[in-house]
Protein backbone atom coordinates (compact mmCIF):
# COMPACT_ATOMS: atom_id res chain seq x y z
CA UNK A 1 0.00 0.00 0.00
CA UNK A 2 2.28 3.02 -1.38
CA UNK A 3 0.54 6.39 -1.85
CA UNK A 4 0.91 7.41 -5.91
CA UNK A 5 3.41 10.24 -4.86
CA UNK A 6 5.73 8.04 -2.39
CA UNK A 7 7.72 5.19 -4.34
CA UNK A 8 9.05 2.19 -3.15
CA UNK A 9 12.87 3.65 -4.30
CA UNK A 10 11.85 7.09 -1.99
CA UNK A 11 10.16 5.31 1.03
CA UNK A 12 13.27 2.29 0.84
CA UNK A 13 15.61 5.70 0.79
CA UNK A 14 13.56 7.31 3.88
CA UNK A 15 13.51 4.72 5.79
CA UNK A 16 17.40 4.26 5.31
CA UNK A 17 17.88 7.88 6.81
CA UNK A 18 15.57 7.10 9.79
CA UNK A 19 17.45 4.44 10.40
CA UNK A 20 20.59 6.65 10.96
CA UNK A 21 19.08 8.39 13.58
CA UNK A 22 21.26 8.42 16.82
CA UNK A 23 18.39 6.87 18.71
CA UNK A 24 14.72 7.27 18.93
CA UNK A 25 14.27 11.08 18.84
CA UNK A 26 11.14 12.51 19.71
CA UNK A 27 9.37 12.58 16.45
CA UNK A 28 10.22 8.85 15.24
CA UNK A 29 9.33 5.67 17.01
CA UNK A 30 10.11 2.46 15.88
CA UNK A 31 8.14 -0.91 16.71
CA UNK A 32 7.92 -4.48 16.18
CA UNK A 33 4.22 -6.18 15.82
CA UNK A 34 2.01 -3.56 18.68
CA UNK A 35 -0.76 -2.70 16.87
CA UNK A 36 -2.97 -1.75 19.40
CA UNK A 37 -5.58 0.78 17.42
CA UNK A 38 -5.92 3.02 20.77
CA UNK A 39 -2.09 3.58 21.10
CA UNK A 40 -1.66 4.10 17.60
CA UNK A 41 -3.78 7.21 18.14
CA UNK A 42 -2.28 8.28 20.75
CA UNK A 43 1.52 8.55 18.97
CA UNK A 44 0.18 10.15 16.09
CA UNK A 45 -1.28 12.69 18.77
CA UNK A 46 2.55 12.41 20.71
CA UNK A 47 4.31 12.63 17.01
CA UNK A 48 2.57 15.16 15.43
CA UNK A 49 2.70 17.55 18.11
CA UNK A 50 6.40 16.52 18.81
CA UNK A 51 7.42 17.12 15.28
CA UNK A 52 5.94 20.93 15.32
CA UNK A 53 7.94 21.31 18.29
CA UNK A 54 11.15 20.29 17.24
CA UNK A 55 9.59 22.34 13.48
CA UNK A 56 9.69 19.01 11.27
CA UNK A 57 7.34 18.49 8.73
CA UNK A 58 6.38 15.05 9.61
CA UNK A 59 6.87 12.49 11.92
CA UNK A 60 7.34 8.97 11.74
CA UNK A 61 6.08 5.68 13.26
CA UNK A 62 7.66 2.60 11.91
CA UNK A 63 6.76 -0.74 12.61
CA UNK A 64 9.24 -4.10 11.41
CA UNK A 65 12.59 -2.00 12.89
CA UNK A 66 14.49 -2.96 16.20
CA UNK A 67 14.48 0.25 18.58
CA UNK A 68 17.75 -0.12 19.63
CA UNK A 69 19.70 -1.40 16.85
CA UNK A 70 17.74 0.01 14.19
CA UNK A 71 18.14 -3.24 12.37
CA UNK A 72 15.13 -4.83 9.90
CA UNK A 73 13.37 -7.48 11.33
CA UNK A 74 9.93 -7.17 9.58
CA UNK A 75 6.41 -7.05 10.48
CA UNK A 76 3.37 -8.51 10.27
CA UNK A 77 1.21 -5.57 11.15
CA UNK A 78 -0.97 -4.43 8.05
CA UNK A 79 -2.88 -1.35 8.77
CA UNK A 80 -4.87 -1.73 5.48
CA UNK A 81 -6.16 -5.60 7.16
CA UNK A 82 -6.48 -4.03 10.23
CA UNK A 83 -10.38 -2.71 11.70
CA UNK A 84 -11.85 -1.57 14.83
CA UNK A 85 -15.26 -2.63 14.76
CA UNK A 86 -16.08 -2.44 10.78
CA UNK A 87 -14.64 0.70 10.75
CA UNK A 88 -11.15 0.56 9.03
CA UNK A 89 -8.42 1.40 10.95
CA UNK A 90 -7.47 4.48 9.14
CA UNK A 91 -11.04 5.75 9.28
CA UNK A 92 -11.23 5.28 12.49
CA UNK A 93 -8.07 7.11 13.51
CA UNK A 94 -9.02 9.95 11.34
CA UNK A 95 -12.87 10.66 12.87
CA UNK A 96 -10.97 10.55 16.59
CA UNK A 97 -8.52 12.94 15.84
CA UNK A 98 -8.98 16.49 16.40
CA UNK A 99 -8.20 18.48 14.78
CA UNK A 100 -7.77 16.52 11.56
CA UNK A 101 -4.70 16.39 9.87
CA UNK A 102 -2.55 14.25 6.89
CA UNK A 103 -1.58 11.00 8.58
CA UNK A 104 -0.71 7.97 5.63
CA UNK A 105 0.36 3.96 6.09
CA UNK A 106 2.75 2.89 3.45
CA UNK A 107 3.27 -0.86 3.53
CA UNK A 108 6.00 -2.30 1.98
CA UNK A 109 9.51 -4.38 1.78
CA UNK A 110 13.36 -3.54 2.74
CA UNK A 111 15.74 -5.89 2.38
CA UNK A 112 13.08 -9.17 2.23
CA UNK A 113 11.29 -7.84 5.00
CA UNK A 114 7.59 -6.19 5.35
CA UNK A 115 7.74 -2.60 6.88
CA UNK A 116 4.54 -0.89 7.80
CA UNK A 117 5.50 3.17 8.15
CA UNK A 118 3.02 5.47 9.00
CA UNK A 119 3.65 8.95 7.57
CA UNK A 120 2.19 11.85 10.21
CA UNK A 121 1.88 15.60 9.46
CA UNK A 122 3.62 17.77 12.35
CA UNK A 123 0.83 19.63 13.95
CA UNK A 124 -0.27 23.20 12.51
CA UNK A 125 -1.85 26.10 14.69
CA UNK A 126 -3.10 24.42 17.60
CA UNK A 127 -2.24 20.39 19.08
CA UNK A 128 -3.63 17.58 17.75
CA UNK A 129 -5.60 15.61 19.49
CA UNK A 130 -6.72 12.27 20.02
CA UNK A 131 -10.05 11.30 21.81
CA UNK A 132 -10.06 14.90 23.33
CA UNK A 133 -6.63 14.16 24.62
CA UNK A 134 -3.28 15.99 24.10
CA UNK A 135 -0.09 13.85 23.59
CA UNK A 136 3.41 14.88 23.50
CA UNK A 137 6.77 12.98 23.57
CA UNK A 138 9.13 13.52 26.17
CA UNK A 139 12.58 11.39 25.45
CA UNK A 140 11.31 8.39 24.26
CA UNK A 141 8.03 8.22 26.01
CA UNK A 142 4.12 9.60 25.45
CA UNK A 143 2.72 11.60 27.41
CA UNK A 144 -0.38 13.81 28.35
CA UNK A 145 0.72 17.41 26.97
CA UNK A 146 -1.17 19.11 29.67
CA UNK A 147 0.85 17.13 32.20
CA UNK A 148 3.95 19.41 31.55
CA UNK A 149 2.79 23.24 30.59
CA UNK A 150 6.34 24.11 29.54
CA UNK A 151 6.32 22.18 26.92
CA UNK A 152 2.84 23.00 25.99
CA UNK A 153 3.80 26.57 26.10
CA UNK A 154 6.59 26.84 23.85
CA UNK A 155 4.39 24.79 21.71
CA UNK A 156 1.86 27.61 21.45
CA UNK A 157 4.30 29.87 20.33
CA UNK A 158 5.75 28.05 17.90
CA UNK A 159 2.51 27.53 16.68
CA UNK A 160 2.10 31.63 16.75
CA UNK A 161 5.33 32.52 15.62
CA UNK A 162 5.78 30.18 12.19
CA UNK A 163 3.57 31.56 9.47
CA UNK A 164 2.22 28.61 7.10
CA UNK A 165 4.31 30.04 4.02
CA UNK A 166 7.25 29.05 6.11
CA UNK A 167 5.76 25.31 7.26
CA UNK A 168 6.96 22.66 5.27
CA UNK A 169 4.99 20.72 2.08
CA UNK A 170 7.46 18.01 1.24
CA UNK A 171 10.55 16.91 3.08
CA UNK A 172 13.67 14.62 2.31
CA UNK A 173 13.75 15.92 -2.08
CA UNK A 174 16.75 15.37 -3.74
CA UNK A 175 17.50 18.62 -6.08
CA UNK A 176 16.26 16.91 -9.21
CA UNK A 177 12.59 15.89 -6.96
CA UNK A 178 12.53 19.16 -5.87
CA UNK A 179 12.46 20.35 -9.87
CA UNK A 180 10.21 18.04 -10.83
CA UNK A 181 7.73 19.06 -8.44
CA UNK A 182 8.32 23.13 -8.79
CA UNK A 183 7.40 24.91 -12.17
CA UNK A 184 10.53 26.91 -11.27
CA UNK A 185 10.79 28.53 -14.99
CA UNK A 186 8.00 29.96 -13.94
CA UNK A 187 9.58 31.32 -10.71
CA UNK A 188 11.90 33.40 -12.82
CA UNK A 189 9.74 34.34 -15.62
CA UNK A 190 7.01 36.16 -13.11
CA UNK A 191 10.01 37.79 -11.19
CA UNK A 192 11.35 38.93 -14.21
CA UNK A 193 14.82 37.43 -13.18
CA UNK A 194 17.42 35.59 -15.29
CA UNK A 195 17.20 31.79 -15.33
CA UNK A 196 20.42 30.88 -13.95
CA UNK A 197 23.00 27.86 -14.99
CA UNK A 198 22.79 24.59 -13.53
CA UNK A 199 20.34 23.13 -11.36
CA UNK A 200 22.37 23.87 -8.26
CA UNK A 201 22.41 27.56 -8.95
CA UNK A 202 18.56 27.55 -9.60
CA UNK A 203 18.05 25.98 -6.37
CA UNK A 204 19.94 28.26 -4.52
CA UNK A 205 18.00 30.82 -6.27
CA UNK A 206 14.79 29.65 -5.23
CA UNK A 207 16.20 28.93 -1.61
CA UNK A 208 16.92 32.64 -1.25
CA UNK A 209 13.13 33.63 -1.93
CA UNK A 210 11.91 30.84 0.70
CA UNK A 211 10.52 28.53 -1.75
CA UNK A 212 13.12 25.70 -0.64
CA UNK A 213 15.34 25.30 2.35
CA UNK A 214 17.94 22.50 2.68
CA UNK A 215 17.98 20.03 5.88
CA UNK A 216 20.45 19.11 8.09
CA UNK A 217 21.20 15.88 5.88
CA UNK A 218 21.69 18.09 2.92
CA UNK A 219 18.19 16.67 1.25
CA UNK A 220 15.64 19.71 0.26
CA UNK A 221 12.28 20.59 1.95
CA UNK A 222 9.95 22.63 0.04
CA UNK A 223 8.07 25.16 1.65
CA UNK A 224 3.97 25.76 1.39
CA UNK A 225 4.78 29.48 0.13
CA UNK A 226 6.94 27.27 -2.96
CA UNK A 227 4.38 24.51 -2.82
CA UNK A 228 1.45 26.78 -3.05
CA UNK A 229 2.67 29.35 -5.87
CA UNK A 230 5.11 27.49 -8.00
CA UNK A 231 3.67 23.81 -7.66
CA UNK A 232 3.78 21.52 -11.43
CA UNK A 233 0.80 19.71 -9.84
CA UNK A 234 -0.63 20.57 -6.05
CA UNK A 235 -1.73 16.69 -5.60
CA UNK A 236 1.69 15.79 -5.35
CA UNK A 237 1.57 17.87 -1.91
CA UNK A 238 -0.44 15.86 0.85
CA UNK A 239 -1.39 19.00 2.67
CA UNK A 240 -2.24 21.35 0.16
CA UNK A 241 -3.99 19.04 -2.88
CA UNK A 242 -7.71 20.13 -1.86
CA UNK A 243 -6.29 23.92 -2.30
CA UNK A 244 -6.67 23.71 -6.09
CA UNK A 245 -9.21 26.09 -7.30
CA UNK A 246 -11.83 25.02 -8.61
CA UNK A 247 -14.46 26.91 -11.67
CA UNK A 248 -18.11 25.81 -11.96
CA UNK A 249 -20.35 27.23 -14.49
CA UNK A 250 -23.81 26.85 -13.73
CA UNK A 251 -27.21 26.77 -15.54
CA UNK A 252 -29.34 29.46 -14.16
CA UNK A 253 -29.91 30.68 -10.87
CA UNK A 254 -29.06 27.51 -9.20
CA UNK A 255 -26.89 24.60 -8.12
CA UNK A 256 -29.22 22.08 -9.49
CA UNK A 257 -27.12 21.69 -13.34
CA UNK A 258 -23.63 22.33 -13.82
CA UNK A 259 -22.74 23.21 -17.29
CA UNK A 260 -18.74 22.76 -17.29
CA UNK A 261 -16.35 22.66 -13.99
CA UNK A 262 -12.54 22.42 -14.32
CA UNK A 263 -9.92 22.51 -11.43
CA UNK A 264 -6.73 24.55 -11.72
CA UNK A 265 -3.81 21.48 -10.32
CA UNK A 266 -0.84 23.80 -10.78
CA UNK A 267 0.82 26.23 -8.01
CA UNK A 268 -1.56 29.84 -7.99
CA UNK A 269 1.43 31.90 -9.68
CA UNK A 270 1.77 29.57 -12.51
CA UNK A 271 -1.96 28.89 -13.08
CA UNK A 272 -3.38 32.54 -12.47
CA UNK A 273 -3.53 34.01 -15.96
CA UNK A 274 -4.66 30.97 -17.37
CA UNK A 275 -7.49 30.72 -14.15
CA UNK A 276 -8.58 34.64 -14.83
CA UNK A 277 -8.76 33.80 -18.74
CA UNK A 278 -10.92 30.38 -18.34
CA UNK A 279 -13.59 32.69 -15.79
CA UNK A 280 -13.95 35.57 -18.44
CA UNK A 281 -14.21 32.98 -21.02
CA UNK A 282 -17.64 31.99 -19.37
CA UNK A 283 -18.68 35.10 -19.11
CA UNK A 284 -21.91 36.55 -21.41
CA UNK A 285 -21.93 40.25 -22.05
CA UNK A 286 -24.12 42.58 -21.39
CA UNK A 287 -24.65 45.42 -23.31
CA UNK A 288 -24.74 48.77 -20.46
CA UNK A 289 -23.78 52.46 -19.81
CA UNK A 290 -21.26 53.57 -18.14
CA UNK A 291 -20.31 57.39 -18.27
CA UNK A 292 -23.38 57.87 -21.14
CA UNK A 293 -21.52 55.44 -22.80
CA UNK A 294 -23.21 52.00 -24.38
CA UNK A 295 -21.23 49.49 -24.85
CA UNK A 296 -20.74 45.68 -24.55
CA UNK A 297 -18.80 44.52 -22.14
CA UNK A 298 -18.35 41.01 -19.93
CA UNK A 299 -21.18 40.78 -17.60
CA UNK A 300 -18.45 40.89 -14.86
CA UNK A 301 -15.42 43.68 -15.20
CA UNK A 302 -12.76 42.15 -15.85
CA UNK A 303 -10.36 43.76 -13.63
CA UNK A 304 -13.11 43.53 -10.53
CA UNK A 305 -12.68 39.55 -11.66
CA UNK A 306 -8.91 39.67 -11.14
CA UNK A 307 -8.92 41.56 -7.58
CA UNK A 308 -11.53 39.26 -5.90
CA UNK A 309 -10.49 35.76 -7.66
CA UNK A 310 -6.67 36.89 -6.02
CA UNK A 311 -7.96 38.09 -2.80
CA UNK A 312 -9.86 34.27 -2.54
CA UNK A 313 -6.15 32.89 -3.26
CA UNK A 314 -4.40 35.59 -0.90
CA UNK A 315 -6.30 35.33 2.28
CA UNK A 316 -7.63 31.46 2.31
CA UNK A 317 -7.43 29.69 5.90
CA UNK A 318 -5.19 27.74 5.14
CA UNK A 319 -5.45 25.25 8.16
CA UNK A 320 -8.92 24.27 6.93
CA UNK A 321 -8.03 21.12 4.89
CA UNK A 322 -11.01 19.97 3.49
CA UNK A 323 -11.84 22.90 0.95
CA UNK A 324 -10.09 25.44 -1.20
CA UNK A 325 -11.02 28.82 -3.05
CA UNK A 326 -14.07 28.29 -5.50
CA UNK A 327 -15.37 30.55 -8.72
CA UNK A 328 -19.16 29.87 -9.12
CA UNK A 329 -21.11 31.43 -12.31
CA UNK A 330 -24.52 31.46 -12.48
CA UNK A 331 -27.20 33.53 -14.79
CA UNK A 332 -27.13 36.64 -13.34
CA UNK A 333 -23.80 36.76 -10.71
CA UNK A 334 -20.89 35.36 -9.45
CA UNK A 335 -19.98 33.84 -5.99
CA UNK A 336 -15.77 33.71 -5.38
CA UNK A 337 -15.79 31.71 -2.11
CA UNK A 338 -12.58 30.58 -0.08
CA UNK A 339 -11.93 29.19 3.06
CA UNK A 340 -11.37 31.18 6.81
CA UNK A 341 -13.34 34.08 7.85
CA UNK A 342 -11.82 37.18 7.48
CA UNK A 343 -9.40 39.11 10.04
CA UNK A 344 -11.31 42.50 9.00
CA UNK A 345 -15.47 42.92 9.01
CA UNK A 346 -17.23 42.78 5.54
CA UNK A 347 -18.22 46.39 6.48
CA UNK A 348 -14.84 47.73 6.71
CA UNK A 349 -12.86 45.77 3.41
CA UNK A 350 -12.94 48.99 1.28
CA UNK A 351 -11.20 51.44 3.85
CA UNK A 352 -9.16 49.02 5.89
CA UNK A 353 -5.65 48.24 5.46
CA UNK A 354 -6.36 44.79 4.71
CA UNK A 355 -4.97 41.86 7.23
CA UNK A 356 -3.56 38.51 5.16
CA UNK A 357 -3.01 35.57 7.24
CA UNK A 358 -0.40 34.68 4.34
CA UNK A 359 1.48 38.07 3.78
CA UNK A 360 4.45 36.42 2.63
CA UNK A 361 2.41 34.85 -0.09
CA UNK A 362 1.09 38.53 -0.68
CA UNK A 363 3.71 40.29 -1.15
CA UNK A 364 5.37 37.78 -3.79
CA UNK A 365 1.88 38.29 -5.48
CA UNK A 366 1.91 41.52 -5.43
CA UNK A 367 5.92 41.65 -6.76
CA UNK A 368 4.85 39.29 -9.56
CA UNK A 369 1.82 41.19 -10.30
CA UNK A 370 -0.97 38.87 -9.57
CA UNK A 371 -2.64 41.19 -7.16
CA UNK A 372 -3.06 44.73 -6.75
CA UNK A 373 -0.83 46.99 -3.89
CA UNK A 374 -1.78 46.82 -0.56
CA UNK A 375 -5.23 48.52 0.26
CA UNK A 376 -6.04 49.47 -3.61
CA UNK A 377 -8.35 46.03 -4.92
CA UNK A 378 -11.65 46.28 -3.49
CA UNK A 379 -11.52 50.04 -4.00
CA UNK A 380 -11.48 49.05 -7.38
CA UNK A 381 -13.97 46.50 -7.34
CA UNK A 382 -16.34 48.85 -5.52
CA UNK A 383 -15.61 51.39 -8.39
CA UNK A 384 -15.75 49.22 -11.85
CA UNK A 385 -19.30 48.21 -10.22
CA UNK A 386 -20.34 51.69 -9.97
CA UNK A 387 -18.46 52.48 -13.68
CA UNK A 388 -20.60 49.76 -15.42
CA UNK A 389 -23.63 50.59 -13.76
CA UNK A 390 -23.91 47.17 -11.71
CA UNK A 391 -25.41 46.65 -8.43
CA UNK A 392 -22.80 46.89 -5.43
CA UNK A 393 -21.08 43.74 -4.71
CA UNK A 394 -21.85 41.87 -1.52
CA UNK A 395 -19.12 40.65 1.07
CA UNK A 396 -20.57 38.11 3.16
CA UNK A 397 -19.53 35.50 5.71
CA UNK A 398 -20.63 31.62 5.90
CA UNK A 399 -19.45 29.06 8.21
CA UNK A 400 -15.79 29.11 8.40
CA UNK A 401 -15.83 31.02 4.68
CA UNK A 402 -15.90 33.97 3.47
CA UNK A 403 -17.89 34.95 -0.27
CA UNK A 404 -18.10 38.25 -2.61
CA UNK A 405 -20.51 38.12 -5.00
CA UNK A 406 -20.98 40.34 -7.49
CA UNK A 407 -24.27 40.45 -9.40
CA UNK A 408 -25.19 41.35 -13.09
CA UNK A 409 -27.04 44.36 -14.37
CA UNK A 410 -29.89 46.01 -13.08
CA UNK A 411 -31.91 48.89 -13.82
CA UNK A 412 -32.73 50.81 -10.84
CA UNK A 413 -36.66 50.06 -10.56
CA UNK A 414 -35.01 45.96 -11.01
CA UNK A 415 -33.02 46.29 -6.97
CA UNK A 416 -34.37 45.56 -4.06
CA UNK A 417 -34.52 47.81 -0.89
CA UNK A 418 -31.27 45.96 0.11
CA UNK A 419 -29.27 46.00 -3.13
CA UNK A 420 -29.67 50.02 -3.05
CA UNK A 421 -28.85 50.47 0.24
CA UNK A 422 -25.72 47.81 -0.11
CA UNK A 423 -24.83 50.12 -3.27
CA UNK A 424 -25.90 53.88 -1.22
CA UNK A 425 -23.42 52.65 1.79
CA UNK A 426 -20.60 51.25 -0.56
CA UNK A 427 -20.20 54.73 -2.58
CA UNK A 428 -20.21 56.79 0.38
CA UNK A 429 -17.33 54.27 1.63
CA UNK A 430 -16.10 54.94 -1.84
CA UNK A 431 -16.12 58.60 -1.89
CA UNK A 432 -14.59 58.75 1.53
CA UNK A 433 -11.86 56.85 0.94
CA UNK A 434 -11.21 59.31 -2.08
CA UNK A 435 -11.23 62.31 0.19
CA UNK A 436 -14.83 63.38 -0.80
CA UNK A 437 -18.17 63.22 0.92
CA UNK A 438 -21.56 61.26 -1.16
CA UNK A 439 -23.83 63.93 -2.19
CA UNK A 440 -27.51 63.40 -3.74
CA UNK A 441 -25.77 64.33 -7.01
CA UNK A 442 -22.83 61.77 -6.77
CA UNK A 443 -25.62 58.58 -6.01
CA UNK A 444 -27.84 60.31 -9.09
CA UNK A 445 -24.42 59.58 -11.22
CA UNK A 446 -23.97 56.38 -9.56
CA UNK A 447 -27.19 55.12 -10.34
CA UNK A 448 -27.13 56.83 -13.65
CA UNK A 449 -30.69 58.81 -12.26
CA UNK A 450 -31.78 61.94 -13.87
CA UNK A 451 -31.67 65.30 -11.70
CA UNK A 452 -35.99 65.33 -11.84
CA UNK A 453 -36.10 62.18 -10.14
CA UNK A 454 -33.60 63.51 -7.14
CA UNK A 455 -36.64 62.61 -4.90
CA UNK A 456 -35.97 58.58 -5.62
CA UNK A 457 -32.13 59.37 -4.63
CA UNK A 458 -33.35 60.79 -1.26
CA UNK A 459 -35.45 57.94 -0.39
CA UNK A 460 -32.49 55.99 -0.63
CA UNK A 461 -30.14 57.99 1.28
CA UNK A 462 -32.66 58.27 4.16
CA UNK A 463 -33.21 54.03 4.05
CA UNK A 464 -29.57 54.31 4.26
CA UNK A 465 -29.46 56.44 6.95
CA UNK A 466 -31.99 54.63 9.03
CA UNK A 467 -30.10 51.23 8.47
CA UNK A 468 -26.84 53.30 10.78
CA UNK A 469 -25.14 52.29 7.07
CA UNK A 470 -24.23 56.59 6.58
CA UNK A 471 -24.74 59.80 9.18
CA UNK A 472 -24.79 63.47 7.46
CA UNK A 473 -21.66 64.77 7.55
CA UNK A 474 -22.71 67.82 9.58
CA UNK A 475 -25.40 67.03 11.95
CA UNK A 476 -26.99 70.27 11.26
CA UNK A 477 -26.67 70.96 7.98
CA UNK A 478 -29.70 71.61 5.42
CA UNK A 479 -31.49 68.90 3.54
CA UNK A 480 -30.60 70.54 -0.10
CA UNK A 481 -26.97 70.31 -0.28
CA UNK A 482 -26.38 67.48 2.46
CA UNK A 483 -23.56 65.32 2.24
CA UNK A 484 -23.13 61.66 3.80
CA UNK A 485 -19.90 59.71 4.66
CA UNK A 486 -20.06 55.82 6.23
CA UNK A 487 -20.81 55.37 9.83
CA UNK A 488 -17.36 54.54 11.39
CA UNK A 489 -16.35 57.54 9.45
CA UNK A 490 -17.95 60.01 12.25
CA UNK A 491 -16.29 57.49 14.63
CA UNK A 492 -13.29 58.25 13.70
CA UNK A 493 -13.64 61.77 13.88
CA UNK A 494 -14.93 61.30 17.46
CA UNK A 495 -12.08 59.43 18.35
CA UNK A 496 -9.91 61.88 17.34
Amino acid sequence: MVSANRTIDYLRSLLSELRKQAGETEWLEFKHNNCEPEAIGDYISALANAAAYHEKASAYLIWGIDDTTHEIIGTTFSAASLKVGNEDLENWLLRLLNPKLNFHFHEFEADGRAITLLEIQAAVRQPVQFKNQEFIRIGSHKKKLKEHPEREKALWRIFENTPFEKQIAESHLSGDEVLKRLHYPAYFDLTQTPLPDGAERILESLAREGLIDRDESGSWNISNLGAVLFARNLNDFPTLKRKCVRVILYDGDGRIRTSREQVFEKGYAVAFEALIDFVNSLLPTNEVIGQALRKSVPMFPELAVRELVANALIHQDFSQTGNGPMVEIFAHRMEITNPGLPLVETQRFLDSPPKSRNEMLASLLRRIGVCEERGSGIDKVVFETEYYQLPAPSFETAIGSTKAVLFAHKEINEMDKSDKIRACYLHACLRFVERKEMTNQSLRERFNIEERNRALVTRIINDTVAEKRIVPSDPNQGRRHAKYIPFWAADLSRSQ
